[in-house]
């Protein structure tokens, strides 16, 4: 994947806390629709912690409408900024100083916050190691013959993380790998013979 696409840059976003909010917007749409609502809170300034948590909801609801379920993610952000704000100062210095396994559990106890947003935080945002599972992965490793159906997130974590250095870099890579390959030719339905991937593990 690397040899076909190079190095990805990923993930896409100017600060680290754009990161933050990208990776609960993008929760069920595509990020276009994640860039279309990022670009209306950048136009209104308000992109920064406290600025979008005094925002009324229904205020940062419209913002957000470009991503869909905009006020289910109003809530989810709402509740995420108030998790930084009071807990961390909304500084991402503070979290750094936290092991990836709390960071993890504190953001897992957030209410509208699962295992993919809370590791994408970790990972592209405190950039601590800890390696994110998506659709396109498991769609992958599920054709290849890599894992079980019934895996959940989880197992499929653990097959990368045992297998893997421990580096945040190198899980930052891989990942934006997999999803450069699942948008492009690992799709619901396949483009098999121009993948990277085609018969690498036959």
């Amino acid at each position: 994947m690397f040899k076909h696409f190079g190095p990805r840059h990923w993930w896409p976003g100017e600060t680290v806390f754009e990161v933050m909010v990208g990776a609960i917007l993008t929760q069920n749409t595509n990020w276009k629709n994640v860039e279309r609502a990022i670009t209306n809170l950048k136009n209104e300034n308000v992109l920064s912690p406290l600025k979008l948590y005094d925002l009324h909801p229904e205020v940062l609801s419209e913002l957000i409408k470009p991503v869909g379920y905009f006020r289910v993610k109003t809530a989810r952000l709402r509740n995420f900024l108030k998790f930084f704000i009071e807990k961390y100062d909304a500084q991402v210095e503070n979290m750094r100083e936290r092991s990836v396994d709390t960071l993890r559990e504190e953001l897992l106890s957030v209410k509208g916050i699962g295992p993919e947003t809370a590791d994408s935080i970790i990972l592209y945002a405190v950039e601590k190691p800890i390696f994110v599972i998506d659709a396109y992965t498991k769609r992958i490793m599920s054709r290849h013959n890599l894992c079980f159906e019934e895996d959940g997130y989880n197992e499929l974590q653990e097959i990368f993380m045992s297998n893997l250095q421990n580096d945040a870099q190198l899980f930052n890579e891989y990942h934006a790998l997999i999803v450069e390959t699942g948008k492009q030719f690992c799709r619901k339905e396949p483009l098999c013979d121009k993948c990277p991937l085609s018969g690498w593990n036959k």
